[in-house]
């Protein structure tokens, strides 16, 4: 077996325990609002980015979403286990580097490397494990062999493909809809030989002299939902999830924007099911997207705004933060330059008032934000009860400073005023 290689992630961050913190509430995509219970443990697994390109503001607003979750829960006195992979072998990526004529592995490694930088500067925490998909060559191999022995593996002409029949019922959306999206991100519902129009491809026979690995499948590189499944279950399950490890337990969360839903979380949750024989999350959770003046943000369309221009223009990172967190991680929302105007300014006032010497009172203050992040991170609310306290912040200046404050907005929103 090939062995496993872990990129490194960023700088981790103090995030101190908060009393008396309810459970959280989500809205699971998969089942409706569902509790997730604080306890000694929480395992999440957040898909990681395709490096062909810097970090630009939907990204941003995805990880942030996931970053209030791991926080609440680490506030919750749960010892979070938190992966994230990097698709580092991908269409995307092979385009680019044709495109530029650069290595694309140099490519991902400079886009890895701005990517850590905006993650520090936005302070969201680190995964523990930071996976690249090059990294666990040897694993999707012996997952294939494995899913192939529990009959979910067929070949077509020199490729292999998963077998997703029996998985149909659980479809987030209509077969039709499946077809439709499933053509446009990647997938090859036409290919004559396939057994069902969604069955995604597990291994790429080598072609056109791209990158590849040698398996017990032949030369070349894995399907784009294999790689998922692997990490995840490697990370989160344990080293032994191929061997029959009595474990039996599935991961509590995994994430991603809304466009992951299908195909791409569908797929990688029925090859992990696969493998496993149970259901491969409790929780799944989905971020909106972010479009620019009234428009899909996206790269076809050259209007997507990067996290690293805007930073290095001036704009104070906890401002960006504080923007994305006006909206509902659920919400599809329109991105402009009045979003930094407005949090400019609401982080002004706040931090003006958290810097006096005596403040009202903040303890009901405090129990309010909680409540409105236990509700599904409701921080639109939250934050709008935080700029209620700072605008009165002189009516009763009975209470000494706003430490406890603070130290709840770190803990809980990651915003260090």
């Amino acid at each position: 077996m090939n062995p496993e290689i872990e990129w490194p992630s960023w700088p981790t961050l103090y995030t101190p325990s908060l009393s008396s913190t309810p459970p959280l509430l989500t809205l699971n995509t998969q089942a409706g609002r569902k509790s997730v219970e604080p306890g000694t443990s929480f395992t999440m697994y957040v898909c990681g980015i395709t490096p062909y390109d810097a970090t630009h503001l939907g990204h941003a607003a995805t990880y942030l979403t996931f970053d209030l979750i791991n926080r609440y829960q680490c506030a919750s006195g749960s010892k979070v286990s938190f992966v994230e992979n990097i698709t580092d072998i991908d269409e995307p990526l092979l385009e680019r580097a044709a495109r530029d004529d650069v290595d694309w592995q140099s490519l991902a490694a400079s886009q890895v490397d701005l990517f850590r930088s905006d993650m520090t500067a936005l302070h969201i925490l680190p995964p523990a494990h930071y996976v690249p998909a090059t990294g666990v060559m040897g694993l999707i191999d012996d997952a294939i062999t494995q899913m192939d022995r529990n009959g979910f593996v067929y070949r077509v002409e020199s490729d292999l493909y998963f077998d997703i029949e029996s998985f149909i019922p659980q479809l987030p959306i209509s077969l039709d809809d499946a077809l439709s999206i499933f053509a446009e991100r990647g997938g090859d519902p036409a290919r004559p030989g396939k057994r069902h129009p969604l069955d995604p491809v597990l291994w790429w026979a080598n072609k056109n002299d791209e990158p590849g690995w040698e398996s017990s499948h032949g030369y070349g590189r894995p399907g784009w939902h294999i790689e998922c499944s692997v990490i995840a279950l490697r990370y989160l399950i344990g080293q032994d999830f191929l061997t029959g490890n009595d474990q039996e337990f599935s991961i509590d969360l995994q994430g991603g924007g809304s466009d992951l839903i299908f195909p791409h979380h569908f797929m990688s949750g029925a090859q992990a099911q696969a493998l496993l024989g149970r259901p491969f999350a409790r929780h799944y959770v989905h971020a909106g997207m972010v479009g620019l003046d009234g428009e899909k943000m996206s790269k076809s369309r050259g209007n997507l705004v990067f996290v690293s221009k805007i930073i290095s223009a001036g704009v104070d990172p906890m401002i960006i933060r504080f923007a994305l967190l006006q909206d509902h991680y659920q919400s599809d929302r329109m991105w402009s330059d009045e979003s930094l105007h407005k949090a400019s300014e609401a982080v002004s006032i706040i931090r003006s008032a958290l810097s006096r010497e005596f403040v009202s009172p903040t303890e009901g203050l405090i129990s309010e934000i909680i409540t409105s992040l236990s509700q599904n991170l409701d921080t639109p609310a939250a934050l709008a009860k935080l700029r209620i306290w700072a605008e009165r912040v002189d009516d009763v200046p009975t209470q000494q400073g706003a430490g406890e404050l603070s130290r709840t907005l770190d803990a809980l929103l990651g915003l260090a005023l």
